[in-house]
């Protein structure tokens, strides 16, 4: 099986053209393939497939071997992917997911695909706003949006138990990632995204994604929290986002539609 790992902000992927492959498995080829000392290693597997709706449909599936519905940063992954092995030959391209149909734009330099923008849509709310929760023992707040996929959205000003985003989340994170992901709040787990407010154009992040625990950016978590800011009056509607691996840049547009913006990095292929 031919495959390319590719990473946006360092939130890695193995990727696979299902135009030329077939995986028979793809819950336990995520599960082997990802683990960092025994496979490739990586956040997730992205199948790219033949869609009756779009050019092409893009299948992630999670570390753990889950199966998952939308991921930003694997859905740059996957137009830079498309264009660079000739799938596609436009700069405006259309992939199907499991929660849609979502419209790309690629801004090429030197015949590479560079920076990405994803129309995300308008994401959903699942939660009051704030709504409380109490996660090991905290008596917390967080914002409940569906950006494709569930996230919980924990800003630092409005949680005083969180004293500093990293001092906070240095101590074992691990271990408290587990219990948001898993809150009976959530019964399909979720993605916890902790923001540290810089102004009202920047903001720091970091996040415990479900099925993968913490990864070095997230983009669905990116809009996620960027809408958080804009609908709570937090945040401007033009947002950077500091990631530990990197920064993206979302837009918010007047009616709420979001568009994740970044680039993204093919770093080798190879046969497994």
């Amino acid at each position: 099986m031919k495959f390319s790992k590719m990473h946006g902000c360092q939130n890695d992927f193995v990727v696979v053209n299902c135009f030329n492959e077939k995986i028979s498995d793809a819950n336990n080829l995520a599960f082997e393939i990802c683990n960092r000392r025994s496979g490739v290693g990586a956040d997730g597997l992205i199948l790219v497939e033949r869609s009756n709706n779009a050019d092409a449909f893009m299948r992630i599936y999670n570390a753990d071997g889950s199966e998952d519905t939308m991921c930003g940063n694997g859905i740059r992954c996957t137009a830079k992917f498309m264009y660079e092995h000739g799938i596609i030959n436009k700069t405006e391209t259309s992939i199907e997911t499991l929660s849609g149909v979502k419209n790309i734009s690629l801004e090429i330099s030197d015949d590479k695909a560079k920076i990405i923008s994803v129309n995300m849509g308008v994401p959903n709310i699942t939660s009051e706003l704030p709504e409380a929760i109490k996660v090991n023992g905290r008596n917390l707040k967080f914002y409940g949006i569906d950006t494709g996929t569930a996230h919980a959205v924990y800003f630092v000003e409005d949680n005083p138990e969180i004293f500093g985003i990293n001092e906070w989340l240095a101590s074992d994170f691990a271990k408290e990632g587990f219990y948001f992901e898993n809150h009976k709040r959530f019964p399909e787990r979720t993605t916890s995204d902790f923001i540290e407010i810089i102004s009202r154009d920047e903001i720091n992040m970091r996040v415990f994604e479900r099925g993968c625990g913490e990864t070095m950016a997230c983009g669905t978590g990116s809009t996620a929290s960027a809408f958080a800011g804009v609908i709570s009056g937090k945040l401007n509607r033009e947002v950077l986002v500091h990631l530990q691996g990197g920064d993206l840049r979302i837009k918010v547009a007047h009616d709420n539609t979001c568009f994740l913006i970044g680039e993204a990095v093919e770093v080798f292929s190879g046969d497994y």
